[in-house]
């Protein structure tokens, strides 16, 4: 295995998908930053700047089709010029996706083949255990190991109730409690950071994302500015997704704030984020159960006993309800591009058939 290829992430899982393509001349590298469908690829020739085919740009359903930061692709690589022409999206590993702003039905990629995502929330008015939930749901579906960072601990009086109330509503979830500015409990997080790992940075404007890369770059890679007085709310710095190197051999993808996080899909991350008030419904008399009135109801009963805070399971059902309308709304909008693409199709054999 090519050692540079190693250092950015390159493993078993890609080398088994890109034989095909390497036989052909092709060469692969990953996508580090992506603007308005222009690329910077990491390959071994250096950096260069790639754009995607013809053939892909047609083939290409949606956005989901189009590479994403993180993505190894199979590239024709033209090193003299610095430039690059993508042909194909190598499988991905895991993928952390939202639905993307806005009233239609579509897929936006935050970050691929990521190793750990740092869920990053800060100990000030930003501090926010509702969407720390919506959050925990989309990194259990991205396949990437969740791990959350509490930040600004330097400005937390009661730290020790924050991080038990975290604990409380992920069950099982790492988490470290930090201050990038004092240099506080940056070397728990060490252990994500080996060579050739990849984490993503994921929380809303303002947590100290863009901080934190820095500390563990040791240099001023990302932009900082300061939250805005009166209410701690963070303003926006990291405007894109990119992938960085650090010097310890880990990668780290950082992500622009999001305070709007509509979920996307997450039938397993679901029940991960929520596992213990999965067990709870499980323990129901009837399978059924609306745990509304039905009698023998284990989450009821556990609400009345004070095991279960009411808001998080108001919340459970919230998320349930809204994934379930996602659901039917992506069913609609695949149907719509199964269409789509058979109208393609059969243009296409009508532009090739003879004419008589």
């Amino acid at each position: 295995m090519n050692q540079y290829l190693k250092s950015l992430g390159w493993n078993d899982f890609f080398a088994g998908h890109v034989s095909p393509f390497i036989e052909q001349g092709f060469e692969v590298g990953r996508i580090a930053l992506e603007h308005k469908r222009l690329y910077r690829i990491l390959t071994e020739h250096g950096e260069l700047l790639g754009e995607v085919s013809g053939k892909l740009r047609y083939e290409a359903a949606g956005r989901e089709d189009y590479p994403a930061v993180g993505d190894w692709v199979v590239i024709s690589a033209r090193p003299h010029e610095q430039k690059a022409t993508i042909h194909a999206i190598l499988p991905r590993k895991s993928k952390f996706s939202r639905k993307a702003a806005g009233e239609g039905v579509e897929e936006q990629i935050v970050a691929t083949n990521v190793d750990t995502v740092f869920l990053v929330n800060a100990l000030n008015n930003d501090y926010n255990l509702r969407r720390l939930e919506r959050y925990l749901i989309l990194a259990w579906e991205s396949g990437a190991s969740p791990v959350i960072v509490l930040s600004k601990s330097d400005l937390c009086d009661d730290l020790e109730n924050k991080i038990a109330e975290v604990e409380s509503v992920a069950v099982g979830v790492p988490v470290h409690a930090i201050s990038s500015e004092q240099g506080e409990g940056l070397d728990a997080l060490a252990p994500y950071l080996g060579e050739g790992k990849t984490v993503a940075l994921l929380g809303s404007s303002g947590v100290g994302k863009s901080t934190l890369i820095n500390r563990l770059s040791g240099r001023n890679v990302q932009l900082v500015k300061e939250v805005r007085e009166g209410d701690d709310r963070g303003r926006h710095t990291t405007t894109h997704r990119e992938l960085f190197q650090l010097p310890g051999g880990g990668l780290m993808i950082d992500t622009p704030g999001m305070r709007e996080l509509q979920l996307w899909e997450g039938d397993e991350g679901f029940r991960d984020a929520f596992d213990d008030i999965e067990t709870l419904a499980a323990q129901c008399r009837f399978s059924d159960c609306l745990h509304a009135k039905e009698p023998g109801c284990a989450i009821r009963l556990a609400i009345e006993e004070g095991t279960l805070d009411r808001s998080r399971f108001d919340s459970y059902r919230k998320l349930q309800r809204e994934l379930a309308h996602q659901a039917r709304k992506e069913d609609a909008r695949m149907r719509a591009a199964e269409k789509d693409k058979w109208k393609k199709i059969n243009m296409a054999l009508r532009q090739t058939k003879p004419k008589r």
